[in-house]
């Protein structure tokens, strides 16, 4: 089968592989109908994700049919249509029967495919605790609208799950990529009276101004007295970093009212400083780490509804046998790309 593979920092290639087998009674085979690229791919590439294991299929965002599964697999069975969780959690643990699946303590707990293990920018990936990692794809949902739901959709979800939003709030989102763009749908859920999307690239902005048309956009130039003048207390109530840059770490904690909550998606390319002695007697709240990607059957049956969409995200869309170039496309925000969907028939 095709798979695209990490070589070494800097470089991926698509490759021909041994298809996956079960290697444990717990796992699934699925064929995989679409995948998409993330930027944690390109962290990857790039060498900021020391734990990913060059010789890997990379692709941690797919939907498929299960074709295959372990003995003990009790929630899914040959043919269904399902999503792919990004991370892989046993369900037993301690952190998993919290609710903190990204801790989960397997050895492959956490994010796993395509980093650690064989991911989905393939045409069958191996899918282990098949129970936890696989949901159904109700029938009304299609694949395409369905294909976000495991990584960048699950991500604004908890992100926005764990940062208390009140209906009275003024909501500050960084950045306005895929997974800014998933957090700003999962915000409005929360009903907040206000929500500023902040993003360099005018052409993200006018996105959210087409699709959110109640949604306040602006640039980072003079962004802290934007959010002044917009919220009710000296600054936003609770701040959605997901950007990802020393920059929008510091905009984040300053365009934060006293007493806000800061919660921290991004994934950053090294560390980050925190400046206690400046933001003394703000007396700030953090929220940070990697997604509990626990919530999924939740969103797709919000998609179902109509509650949430996904789709107008997915802006590209190119096979398999041509995914170097959608990786370009991608990486250098060629032609208004947002997300890029690989079609792997």
């Amino acid at each position: 089968m095709l798979a695209y593979t990490y070589i070494r920092q800097g470089k991926f290639e698509l490759l021909d592989k041994p298809k996956p087998v079960l290697l444990d009674d717990r796992d699934a085979i699925v064929k995989v109908t679409l995948a998409s690229i993330c930027t944690s791919d390109l962290h990857i590439k790039h060498g900021s994700v020391p734990r990913a294991v060059p010789g890997i299929t990379v692709g941690h965002e797919m939907v498929g049919v299960v074709e295959q599964v372990g003995s003990a697999v009790t929630t899914v069975k040959p043919g269904d249509r399902v999503t792919v969780n990004v991370e892989t959690f046993c369900g037993d643990c301690f952190f998993c029967q919290h609710g903190w699946v990204n801790n989960c303590t397997d050895p492959n707990g956490g994010w796993a495919l395509g980093c650690r293990i064989d991911g989905g920018q393939a045409e069958y990936v191996r899918v282990p605790y098949a129970d936890q990692g696989l949901n159904q794809i109700p029938d009304t949902v299609t694949d395409l609208q369905a294909l976000l739901v495991g990584d960048v959709l699950a991500t604004g979800y908890w992100a926005a799950q764990i940062s208390e939003i009140q209906e009275e709030d003024t909501v500050l989102i960084l950045g306005a990529g895929p997974t800014g763009l998933c957090t700003l749908q999962c915000v409005t859920l929360y009903h907040p009276k206000r929500i500023i999307v902040c993003d360099l690239d005018e052409s993200r902005l006018a996105f959210v101004r087409q699709h959110h048309p109640g949604v306040l956009t602006t640039t980072p130039n003079g962004l802290n007295d934007f959010v002044v003048a917009h919220s009710d207390h000296g600054g936003a109530d609770v701040v959605l970093e997901v950007a990802g840059s020393a920059e929008t770490f510091r905009m984040a904690w300053e365009c934060a009212r006293p007493n806000a909550m800061v919660t921290v998606v991004a994934l950053y390319d090294g560390p980050q400083t925190l400046p206690l002695p400046d933001m003394y007697g703000k007396n700030l709240t953090f929220k940070t780490g990697g997604v509990n990607g626990c919530n999924c059957p939740e969103t797709l049956q919000l998609i179902a509804r109509g509650k949430l969409d996904t789709t107008p995200l997915i802006t590209h869309t190119y096979p398999l046998s041509q995914i170097e170039e959608a990786y370009q496309l991608f990486e250098n925000r060629q032609d208004g790309v947002i997300k890029v969907a690989i079609e792997m028939a």
